[in-house]
């Protein structure tokens, strides 16, 4: 082998070397942003555990004060419709004084109802909770695509070889989670 040859084989070597270090560092970079990517799907996907059922809860709530104010005064003027006696008749009209007071205390502090701002925050929560997590599934596969791609690709298919860098499975959720949660309100049905 003349020193040419020899030369041109160890400048083939040389060139391989770097390229492979180049591809490893790329390697390294991009499976670190796929960590985080994949970091950022889990953070909003547990937003989503811990908001949605507050918020639930919260809406339920105020729902439930709206109603007793709503059924104290249906109460109430059942009461004075039954009345018999004068007693009955000023215990009915007491209560249904009370009842409407109450009732015009919360129209008169919300003119909207309370429990109809909260079924909106609710629905907007829900709505913006489950774009975010489509966003970020979103940017994880488009990670995961760079990622494999370049690990498929050559001469860096050869350095991910040679280090074990393996491919990324995409975001595939699973059927059931595919829908957005269901909220709701019944009691017991």
């Amino acid at each position: 082998m003349t020193r040419r040859a020899f030369g041109q084989i160890v400048m083939v070597f040389a060139v391989g070397s770097l390229s492979a270090g180049c591809s490893y560092n790329k390697f390294t970079t991009q499976e670190e942003a796929l960590k985080a990517q994949w970091g950022q799907v889990e953070n909003v996907l547990q937003r989503r555990h811990d908001l949605i059922p507050n918020l639930v809860e919260t809406t339920k709530g105020f729902a439930q004060q709206e109603k007793d104010v709503f059924q104290s005064v249906a109460d109430a003027r059942a009461k004075m419709a039954g009345a018999k006696t004068p007693a009955d008749t000023m215990a009915a009209a007491n209560a249904e004084s009370s009842a409407l007071a109450r009732l015009l205390l919360v129209v008169e502090n919300y003119p909207q109802l309370k429990s109809d701002q909260t079924f909106l925050q609710l629905m907007n929560e829900l709505a913006g909770t489950e774009n975010r997590i489509a966003a970020e599934r979103k940017r994880y596969n488009d990670r995961v695509q760079e990622f494999n791609t370049t690990r498929r690709n050559f001469p860096s298919n050869i350095t991910g070889a040679i280090f074990g860098f393996k491919e990324y499975p995409y975001f595939d959720a699973p059927d059931s989670a595919k829908e957005a949660p269901k909220v709701d309100f019944s009691k017991g049905k």
